[in-house]
């Protein structure tokens, strides 16, 4: 029987399935239940860095800049506590890696809540940069050049695997991949989901899109796991959203990926994709003649000009240019 281990961010991983950050994983006992269905890891809810402020906000006296300080200092702590407590329950009830989370928009000092994250017993962290850029006068680079300034502040206080998950708002991804990996970092996820926006318009107000991801979002993460695996290869690669049926864990792979996230169809399916992923895939390696992961990861990158050009603008030119 084929054999689905693979190696991200220089975890050992029994299966590529990864449950990503939700309140899927908020709890050790939820998280034990994804490892004995078979995922190879699990991200924990995130430390959201807005949660911390306006809490802080909340329960200090605008009148006293002290209490602002206090209560700021209050929260870090008793957030951080909370979470180094779901890292030490999580890995005394799962056997497989788990990957603590900071989402978060600022090169803030809290951020070295990543050497106790390590000291903890987490695997690995993920760093969530999830951030609209809306100042008109910014400078073309900084959005970027925060990501490579918070990778390197971490790498400062912690020795841990640091995976980015990156949104999809960038102008040059496979630039900014080559200078996290030149600073340090492990891996890359693409991508993050922002926010679903919508508007009632019999209300006349905003409203909330669908939460759940759709298997029509996993064309983007394929096209640019796809193109930049063959363009910084040094690094690994997960894909995220619209990874909703077991074959698109194989799709990932072939196109450059060593795992993915999942968490929409968790939402939906539980422990079953889990598993029906991990059996698809060894039945599907099986009929290939696919004895490891290895053998065709990245098969399907863009490792020429002409397989980038496919990934790019030829396509559109075939099935649309010509379409009335």
């Amino acid at each position: 029987m084929a054999d689905i281990k693979t190696k991200f961010a220089g975890l050992e991983l029994c299966s590529p399935v990864i449950v990503s950050s939700s309140g899927l994983t908020n709890s050790a006992e939820k998280n034990k239940k994804w490892a004995e269905a078979g995922a190879g890891a699990v991200v924990l809810k995130s430390l959201f860095e807005e949660q911390i402020h306006m809490e802080a906000e909340q329960y200090s006296d605008p009148a006293y800049a002290e209490s602002a300080d206090y209560m700021a200092g209050y929260v870090r702590g008793h957030k951080l506590a909370e979470y180094l407590q779901l890292i030490l329950d999580t890995k005394m009830a799962c056997g497989i890696p788990v990957i603590a989370s900071i989402n978060c928009f600022s090169d803030a000092e809290w951020i070295d809540f990543a050497k106790h994250i390590k000291e903890a017993g987490a695997d690995a962290l993920e760093i969530n940069i999830l951030s609209l850029q809306t100042e008109p006068h910014a400078k073309y680079g900084e959005f970027e050049q925060r990501h490579v300034d918070i990778l390197k502040h971490v790498k400062r206080v912690a020795d841990i695997p640091v995976i980015m998950k990156l949104g999809d708002n960038l102008t040059n991804p496979v630039s900014l991949i080559n200078s996290l990996y030149a600073n340090g970092a492990d891996a890359v996820v693409l991508f993050n989901r922002f926010y679903p926006l919508d508007i009632d318009v019999d209300k006349i107000t905003h409203t909330t899109g669908s939460v759940l991801s759709n298997g029509a979002e996993l064309s983007s993460p394929l096209r640019w796991v796809g193109i930049a695996s063959a363009r910084v290869d040094k690094i690994d690669y997960a894909v995220s959203g619209g990874v909703h049926r077991p074959e698109d864990v194989v799709k990932s792979l072939l196109a450059g990926a060593s795992a993915v996230e999942v968490c929409s169809v968790i939402y939906t399916q539980k422990e079953l994709f889990i598993q029906e992923a991990a059996e698809y895939l060894r039945k599907w390696m099986d009929s290939k003649g696919f004895d490891r992961i290895a053998q065709f990861r990245g098969m399907l990158n863009a490792k020429e000009v002409k397989g980038v050009n496919m990934w790019e603008r030829t396509q559109f030119l075939k099935y649309f240019g010509t379409k009335e």
